[in-house]
């Protein structure tokens, strides 16, 4: 099995940047529970990442709801522009936008009724981490989705 923790303990800018993943278990349990995955920033270009990895968990079996102003539809899902106008159960937000865009995102996640946050490979931000986890958020962040599904 892969080891899916990650922590990150790094000095950007003087400011030093700690946050840590759930366990595994945790993980895979998060996975297991889920049927709906909203992902913002899903492009509806098959040759982006954000479409392919949303292909696989969609074939995997969960319903995938796209978050994304400029697209009306993604892989036969009605898109919607932001989190807020979702009007059913999200059980996880997955994240294809820069780290920068995160602490924006993980507001309006808070006006969900979603528990999960995940950001993708290489999206990282301390500031939404934090916010989340205090409003009791299960928040993962750096990790590949499709990859701790096929792992885990």
């Amino acid at each position: 099995m892969v080891n899916c923790i990650k922590e990150m303990v790094a000095s950007r800018g003087g400011k030093t940047m700690s946050w840590q993943n759930p366990p595994n278990e945790k993980i895979a349990a998060v996975l297991k529970e889920a049927k709906t995955i909203a992902v913002v920033g899903l492009s509806n270009n098959p040759e982006r990442t954000s479409y392919q990895i949303s292909k696989a968990m969609q074939a995997a079996g969960y319903k995938i709801i796209p978050v994304n102003p400029m697209v009306d539809t993604v892989l036969g899902e009605k898109a919607y522009a932001s989190l807020k106008e979702i009007d059913e159960k999200i059980d996880i937000i997955n994240v294809f936008r820069r780290s920068e865009f995160l602490p924006e995102i993980a507001k309006e996640a808070l006006e969900t009724d979603s528990k999960v946050f995940w950001a993708q490979q290489g999206v990282i931000n301390e500031e939404a981490y934090d916010l989340l986890t205090e409003n009791d958020f299960t928040v993962i962040m750096d990790l590949c989705i499709k990859v701790a599904h096929a792992v885990l």
